[in-house]
Formats: C-alpha cells, structure tokens, sequence
C-alpha cells in the first residue's frame, strides 16, 4: 500500500500518519480544522527530531517523511485516492459512523476503511458500509511512533484477505500486528481501563494517595507508569468513554465507571491535556 490516508490529527492520528510516512508511504493527514493540522505537523516534526537526536533516523530520513505527509480540510480531497484509510477521530460511535459513510461514499470499492477506536465495535462501524468485509480494527498505542503493538480486529464480516494485507502492512511500518475478535474493548482495553478503574476506586475510598498508589503499582509491579498517571496521560473523557463502551457492552457492574472519574470528567479536569486531573500538569510534565 503506498497511499494513506489518517482521518483526525490529534495525537493518534498525528502519529499514525508519522510512522506510515517515515516508512515510505505518502500520507494525507485530514482534519476539519487547518489550526489542528498545523499542530499536528509541528508535533510531527518535534517528535522526528526526537528520533534524529537519539539516532534512531538520520536528517534524510526526517526530511522525506515531511515531504510525504500532505494536509487536507476536506475528506474528498484527502481520501478519495487512498488504498487504505485509517481514522482516528474522537471516541465517539456518531462521529465515526458519519465518517465511515461518507468514506464509503467517496473512496474505490477496494479501499481498505480502518479505525484506530480502542474499544467501539468493529461489527457496527462496518454495518454503515456497503463493504463490511473491508472494515477492520488497527488500534495503534501511544506514542505510536515508539509503541510496536497493533491490535488488529476483526469484525463479524472483515475477510481473511483484509487481515492478512493489514497484517503485512503493520509488520513494513514495523510494528507487531496481534489478531483480536471484536468484543468491547477487545484486549488491551478490557484488560487496562478496569485496571485504571479500580485505582481510581482506591484513591475514592480513601485506601491510599495518588502517589502512593502509583508507586505500588511501579515499584511492586514492574509498571512502566502508574496507574493514574496513565489515566491522565491518556485523558479522563477519553478512560470514561471507554468504561462506558465496556460497561455498556456487558452490562456487568464490575465495568461501572468510578463516580470520581465521572466527576472530574464533568468538571472538565482531563489529565495532562487540560493541566489537571490526578496530577497537575504543565507542558506534558507533571508539576506535582
């Protein structure tokens, strides 16, 4: 596959076009807004930097994946040639459905359409499409330039051909594809947002601090980042859309979502992006 196209340009979609453009693919990045896609590149290009500085790719490298990377306001323009789409829009069923329609409108009849969701069903995105057999999961981990995991997922109807070409194209961009069935939140959700739930829970019942929570579980556990800074990381809305995903797809009281977590959310305190959540945050860093 040599044309891409990554719909939303947040720090997913900014790091998938990344790590498809730094591997030789040409990339339209899509964004409704150009203020969004302005960042998006700049996030781009620091981060190569990043890897220039810690040699990783060369100066050449950095310079190509750029030239490769093409911005558009508009779906028709940016996604109406491309033989793969992958979007990584906000976690939300309405916003992805919409997107999936009019990609299914606007792309050849051969395009593979791919969403990059963490936990929304497979099966129910691709029934918005006249071409089910073509729609799969690429659910790409963050920072998605470091991160090798690739949870592919297939739907009810995803064909064998689809998974095997995504499974090859994830192994060129080097990283490593594992094949999921499409239940809410597949496996690393599943297993991870109850994980964050329950240390929410902790710190909500008063059995420890943010802290030292977080310290158990780096310490005794071997966890790169705690529990709480992770849901920070990853963004509250973002950990309470997914609960509810879950919960609603179970309808099993163990995937409840912590009332403190619903709470914060409400009060617009979403971890790093926001400067608040369980910790205080300035510029990506934690100031206490």
């Amino acid at each position: 596959m040599e044309k891409i196209a990554v719909i939303g340009s947040g720090t997913m979609g900014n790091g998938i076009a990344h790590t498809f453009a730094q591997f030789g693919r040409t990339v339209s990045l899509i964004d409704i807004s150009q203020d969004a896609l302005d960042k998006a590149m700049a996030t781009i290009e620091k981060n190569l930097d990043r890897q220039v500085a810690k040699e990783i790719i060369t100066s050449d490298i950095k310079k190509d994946t750029l030239k490769r990377i093409q911005c558009f306001t508009s779906i028709e323009e940016g996604a109406s040639q491309a033989e793969l789409v992958v979007e990584a829009a906000s976690e939300n069923f309405d916003i992805k459905s919409g997107i999936f329609k009019k990609l299914d409108e606007i792309t050849p009849e051969n395009t593979i359409l791919a969403t990059n969701t963490s936990s929304i069903s497979i099966t129910k995105i691709a029934a918005i499409t006249s071409r089910p057999d073509k729609v799969i999961g690429m659910h790409f981990m963050n920072p998605v330039p470091v991160m090798k995991l690739v949870e592919v997922i297939r739907g009810y109807n995803t064909s064998d051909e689809v998974t095997k070409l995504i499974f090859e194209e994830s192994i060129a961009i080097q990283k490593v594809p594992v094949e999921v069935n499409d239940y809410p939140g597949f496996v690393a959700n599943r297993i991870l947002m109850p994980m964050i739930n329950e240390a929410i829970y902790t710190l909500y019942e008063g059995v420890a601090g943010v802290n030292e929570i977080d310290t158990v579980m780096k310490l005794g556990m071997a966890h790169p980042m705690g529990p709480l800074q992770l849901a920070d990381f990853i963004g509250l809305d973002i950990c309470l859309s997914i609960m509810n995903v879950i919960y609603d797809g179970f309808k099993n009281p163990k995937y409840a979502p912590c009332p403190l977590l619903i709470n914060m959310v409400a009060a617009g305190h979403l971890g790093s992006k926001t400067g608040r959540g369980f910790y205080t945050w300035e510029k990506g860093k934690i100031t206490q």
